[in-house]
């Protein structure tokens, strides 16, 4: 079975803990790529989930992320409203996948 993970702040994730995550508490974004890089290394992990004001600072680490592991990582929004970095990485995936971008620019 594959597993379900939350990394971001302590207070933002906690609460998927109780819905069956697993949560990795971080406070900077270099815990970040390090976390991420350890993850990407696990073929349990079925799904990440990463708050997106951690997510600002290393897209470069998530990127990496995609190219080494299979899992399914999202961008999540936080009670401080979302920046759209969620919906721009959906965007250029989809651009990526089809050859156009059927979703729109900002």
């Amino acid at each position: 079975m594959s597993k379900a993970v939350a990394v971001g702040e302590k207070h933002l994730i906690l609460g998927f803990k109780g819905v069956g995550f697993e949560i990795v508490p971080i406070d900077d974004s270099a815990k970040l790529v390090h976390e991420l890089n350890l993850l990407s290394r696990n073929p349990e992990v079925g799904l990440v989930l990463i708050t997106e004001s951690m997510a600002e600072g290393a897209s470069k680490a998530i990127e990496e992320f995609r190219m080494r592991s299979p899992a399914i990582l999202t961008i999540i929004p936080t009670h401080e409203g979302s920046k759209q970095l969620s919906f721009r990485e959906m965007r250029k995936s989809v651009e990526r996948s089809l050859g156009v971008d059927i979703l729109g620019k900002d």
